[in-house]
């Protein structure tokens, strides 16, 4: 008897679309010679004394489950980091959970505070979950386009304008991946007044933080009336180069927390207990370290971006995270074909800037959390890859 397995499928589910950096680097994986600028990941290995936490806390035979909401000293730890770094102070026992990872944050917070039907504005280009996991969670995610002229800052009239009633929450990244964007004191100030009068709930991703380059990071939190309307998601991947610990959190109103920790506790139980230990002794005395890859980091920056621009792909200057997000308008190739013929004929990976919303069109995302070496292959083949296409175009013309 034949099964008809496609009817037993979600909807919901059955609609969402692959995630096109997944695809795109499936390619790329059998493709050895390639040099990829394709996966958000540091290159740098976890710190030494990190990794060692995580041995001394196996060798102890830390092998059982935590709390729910993580160890006590976790989040105590994550408390005095938060005040320092962000701003507001919050209670290890009440206002902080540990996550497997800021998307498990992500989703736990959908989760809890959405009914079927309501709708979340978020910006675009942005990370490739956000409107996925508003979807899955049964709500409607509304797109809020960023600007190239703007160097994709965060601009609180758009999401004004898009502002429609049935509107709960209000999820933002800044830094921002793809674009580095972000978005200065007075902006966040503007938007904080908007969630306030519109009765938003504020979801801020800031995973790129401490990865900002110019001026200081402000995280919404701080601002006057924003503490007790935002959930406040961070973790250990990105700038603290521990993505396979797989360790994030989330601090906020404890009955949001709580609401989130329900949903925690039935599908991961808890974070890792390794991972927790090992982000422990990267709170504690980590700081050197990301200091450290942060310099590393903003010199890759400034040679990534002064090639594109010289090779002729208008690049602004990404404000923070680790990433290039260049403008292929020049080479008239969409970003899907550019990034495709860009692999197949000079093997640089980089992503399509469509994979991170329709408003990422005609640009690609370059990571430059590869080595300095890297960059420097990679752009020098990107150039040829560039003349090859100049030259192609004069033939057809001829």
């Amino acid at each position: 008897m034949n099964v008809d397995h496609e009817s037993f499928v979600a909807s919901h589910v059955k609609d969402l679309p692959r995630s096109g950096i997944r695809d795109f680097f499936a390619v790329v994986s059998e493709m050895p010679q390639a040099i990829s600028l394709g996966i958000g990941e540091p290159d740098f290995v976890t710190p030494w004394h990190v990794r060692e936490a995580a041995i001394f806390a196996l060798e102890k035979g830390r092998t059982s489950y935590t709390d729910n909401r993580g160890l006590l000293r976790l989040r105590r730890e994550i408390s005095k980091y938060v005040s320092d770094f962000f701003g507001p102070e919050y209670d290890p026992a009440s206002e902080i959970l540990a996550t497997v990872g800021v998307s498990e944050a992500i989703d736990v917070a959908l989760r809890a505070i959405l009914n079927p039907g309501d709708k979340v504005l978020y910006h675009e280009p942005c990370y490739v979950s956000y409107a996925p996991s508003v979807t899955l969670a049964l709500g409607e995610a509304i797109p809020v386009g960023t600007k190239p002229e703007n160097e994709f800052a965060l601009d609180p009239a758009a999401f004004e304008a898009a502002w429609e009633p049935g509107c709960k929450a209000l999820l933002l990244n800044f830094p921002t991946n793809p674009t580095g964007g972000t978005a200065d004191r007075e902006k966040l100030e503007r938007l904080a007044r908007f969630a306030i009068d519109k009765n938003l709930l504020v979801i801020s991703d800031e995973i790129y933080g401490e990865l900002t380059y110019e001026g200081e990071h402000v995280g919404i939190a701080s601002l006057p009336g924003m503490k007790e309307r935002t959930l406040l998601l961070h973790g250990f991947s990105k700038a603290f180069a521990m993505t396979g610990f797989r360790i994030g959190y989330a601090c906020g109103p404890a009955v949001l927390i709580e609401a989130m920790m329900k949903i925690h506790q039935y599908c991961m139980m808890c974070a890792p207990i390794l991972s927790q230990e090992a982000a422990i002794e990267a709170l504690v005395n980590g700081s050197d370290e990301v200091a450290r890859m942060k310099e590393q980091y903003h010199r890759r920056r400034d040679f990534i971006v002064r090639r594109f621009n010289e090779i002729g792909l208008s690049c602004h200057s990404p404000r923070g995270s680790f990433y290039a997000f260049p403008s292929i308008l020049a080479t008239g190739l969409s970003d899907i074909d550019f990034a495709h013929r860009l692999l197949r004929e000079a093997e640089v990976a980089v992503v399509p800037g469509t994979a991170f919303g329709e408003h990422g069109a005609n640009h690609v995302r370059a990571s430059f959390s590869t080595s300095y070496e890297n960059l420097v292959e990679a752009t020098d083949r990107i150039a040829r890859f560039r003349d090859n296409i100049v030259i192609e175009d004069a033939a057809a013309a001829v």
